[in-house]
């Protein structure tokens, strides 16, 4: 009898495992999509980003508190421009369990749902809850990104100056620096900021009429 026992123990043990090697990776999906998306295969990015959704959705099934394919989940929403579904779902997670991750997908998925109060304090709540997290320079620019569309320029400075210090090597956030500096006229260092933008993307348009105009 112990012998049966053990015997079917070890087909599940097995078994278990032969599922879990081919049950697709909601992340690797996630970060698939991401990388055809760089690549401009809009549409197959999108495949993936809803195949990622998919996987998200049974383990949610298999575990309801799993908060890692709720992550997953708000961010390949938030990719697929689903913002909405992706304040949903975000704020469904929170109700389980506070998740820094979750608190930022919600304000990145409320700003582009031009809630800017809510996308502003969610983001506000993730660099307070995560000084070194993985997307606290990308928090930072939205929070200037909202304090620029509300005419706080010396605190989208300051938020922008933030952003470009973690994580220097985007042109953009360079620019927009630039241009608030500019509307505060400070032109040495809007010239700064613009300059560097240009570095990063020497065709960058309005970095180098920034620059023209700061010059002149």
């Amino acid at each position: 009898m112990k012998r049966r026992v053990f015997f079917i123990l070890c087909l599940i043990t097995v078994a278990s495992a032969l599922f879990a090697q081919d049950k697709p990776d909601a992340l690797k999906l996630f970060r698939n999509g991401r990388d055809l998306e760089s690549a401009g295969r809009i549409e197959d990015a999108k495949a993936s980003y809803s195949q990622s959704i998919d996987v998200c959705k049974l383990d949610l099934t298999e575990n309801p508190k799993n908060m890692d394919a709720y992550t997953i989940y708000g961010w390949a929403l938030v990719r697929l421009g689903k913002y909405s579904d992706a304040i949903s779902i975000s704020q469904e997670a929170l109700k389980i369990t506070s998740d820094y991750r979750i608190t930022e997908t919600l304000g990145e998925a409320f700003f582009y749902n031009s809630n800017y109060k809510e996308a502003l304090k969610n983001m506000e709540k993730y660099i307070d809850a995560a000084p070194k997290g993985e997307r606290v320079s990308t928090a930072y620019f939205f929070c200037a990104e909202v304090y620029r569309m509300g005419k706080q320029y010396n605190k989208a400075e300051i938020a922008y100056s933030a952003a470009i210090y973690l994580e220097p090597g985007i042109s953009l956030w360079w620019y927009r620096l630039g241009s608030v500096r500019e509307i505060l006229g400070d032109k040495p260092r809007a010239t700064e900021a613009y300059q560097r933008a240009i570095k990063l993307r020497p065709d960058y348009k309005e970095a180098n009429e920034g620059l023209s105009r700061v010059r002149a």
